[in-house]
């Protein structure tokens, strides 16, 4: 009897195909309020689990998979599931990297682009018939050749978002657990030191116990008034209220947001503002991307119940942090 793959959502992607007869493969295709527990109701039959970063793969689900041997994230990220747990129980626990690279980063930028060019405010305005014609004074931006940016968390993403800058004639600043090797002129600092420096901080970093609110009200205080926040990671990387009270009291330029604390529920501090731009988690959505993380994320469930190490196979420490 072939090893049950049980994938918890429809991928835009002809996973059948990709699976073949390899595994039995079970997808559930049911309305979000009722994923969780359809979720916890079949996965004590699976051998192998294709996750989305929305599904809380924790210790009580985990113990209840006797046969598990591997969750497959269709994600870069990885903080909805129990690291710690899964190496307890030698369940591999997988992600999709490289392949949502440039499409995120092109994203990240799109958002600076926005913000420093006030096109949320621009295309308001238009819509509502208010645009009088130009003006020498009319939406001044920003201007981005010769500014400072920030990354936080210089890993691929945050690579290919300074690549990115150095095309429009930006310097780059980084923070890393350690020097980037290749960091093609990127210097590395404190994070307090790239918060002081950068015109724009841009965040990509994983969510961990480490970086949750890494941004809050005392880095925000630490960022210069003319500067933008971009979030292309992880929501709770960011004080929500706290970027708020920034933004009202004129601390910040702006920012352009991709991913939220409590997603899909937005601060309604931030929904309103001009100065703030906000897209419903795009970061990786071309359909090239998406369909490559649904590639990516069957090799390696099917790697693993063929019993090889995955490819894209997430080891952890003591502490529950991908070493």
């Amino acid at each position: 009897m072939p090893p049950r793959l049980l994938l918890t959502h429809p991928l835009p992607a002809n996973v059948e195909a990709l699976v073949g007869d390899a595994a039995e493969l079970v997808v559930l295709d049911v309305p979000k309020a009722d994923r969780a527990d359809a979720i916890r109701t079949a996965a004590p039959e699976a051998d192998a689990l294709i996750t989305l970063l929305s599904d809380r793969v924790d210790r009580a689900l985990l113990e209840s998979c006797d046969h598990l041997r591997v969750v497959a994230n269709y994600a870069v990220g990885f903080d909805n599931v129990d690291l710690v747990c899964a190496h307890e129980r030698g369940v591999w626990v997988t992600t999709t990297p490289d392949v949502l690279t440039d499409a995120t980063a092109d994203l990240a930028f799109a958002l600076l682009l926005g913000v420093a060019r006030r096109m949320r405010e621009g295309e308001r305005l238009l819509h509502e018939g208010r645009f009088e014609g130009w003006a020498p004074a009319f939406l001044l931006g920003k201007e981005l050749s010769g500014g400072v940016l920030g990354v936080v968390g210089f890993g691929r993403i945050g690579q290919a978002m300074a690549r990115r800058a150095r095309g429009f004639g930006m310097d780059v600043v980084y923070t890393s657990r350690s020097e980037v090797s290749g960091a093609h002129g990127a210097k590395r600092v404190e994070l307090s030191e790239l918060l002081e420096r950068a015109d724009v901080v841009s965040l990509h970093c994983p969510l961990t116990p480490q970086t949750h609110h890494l941004i809050g009200e005392d880095e925000l205080s630490r960022m210069r008034p003319d500067a933008i926040l971009i979030n292309t990671a992880r929501g709770p990387v960011v004080d929500e209220a706290a970027l708020v009270r920034a933004l009202e009291r004129g601390q910040l330029w702006g920012a352009g947001l991709d991913v939220f604390e409590q997603e899909p529920r937005v601060h309604p501090g931030l929904i309103a503002r001009d100065d703030v731009l906000l897209l419903p988690h795009l970061g990786s959505a071309t359909e090239t991307a998406r369909r490559r993380m649904a590639e990516v994320a069957v090799h390696n469930a099917l790697e693993a119940l063929a019993g090889r190490r995955p490819p894209n196979a997430l080891q952890t420490d003591l502490d529950g942090r991908p070493s």
